[in-house]
């Protein structure tokens, strides 16, 4: 990933990483999702969200509710 990009959202469901940008980009956050998963095996790995280090405090305040 980028220099001063931080992860925000591990999940094992794509809807929920889906969701996790809908909601940052509904803030104006800038972010992207990476799919993990092995190519070979691809029920094993998951989704992660990424931003810039600047919002990784707001995306996370924002994210907290998203995987409970």
């Amino acid at each position: 990933m980028e220099k001063d990009w931080i992860c925000v959202l591990h999940t094992e469901q794509g809807f929920q990483a889906e969701i996790a940008k809908e909601i940052l980009e509904n803030e104006e956050i800038n972010c992207v999702v990476l799919d993990e998963h092995d190519s070979n095996f691809p029920s094993i790995g998951e989704f992660e969200v990424w931003v810039h280090k600047d919002f990784g405090h707001k995306a996370t305040d924002l994210l907290k509710d998203l995987t409970h």
